[in-house]
């Protein structure tokens, strides 16, 4: 009867290493997920995301340094209430020229 001396198979704690190992390969791909995100809080760079653009449940999320600020839209079209304060005008090479009014 050789099949009752192998106790190899019966034991319980190779299944617990087997979920062990499952557990940290989870783990690691929960990490890689992490880094990749690019509103990474462990990220140095600045970041703009646009959720569904063009659409009208559009939301930005601006990430500059540690202050996140989210903007989300209301399908309402804005209107302006300041006052025209000079005008601007484009040379020839490019450059912007702002000429204030009186």
């Amino acid at each position: 009867m050789r099949f009752l001396d192998d106790d190899d198979a019966d034991d319980p704690i190779l299944s617990v290493v087997n979920l062990i190992d499952l557990f940290l390969v989870v783990v690691g791909i929960l990490m890689i997920v992490i880094v990749r995100n690019p509103l990474n809080p462990f990220a140095s760079s600045d970041v703009t995301v646009i959720e569904n653009p063009g659409k009208e449940d559009m939301r930005i999320t601006v990430r500059q340094g540690e202050e996140l600020t989210r903007y989300e839209s209301t399908g309402e079209i804005g209107e302006g209430g300041g006052v025209k304060a000079g005008v601007t005008y484009r040379l020839p090479d490019g450059r912007m020229v702002y000429v204030p009014e009186g």
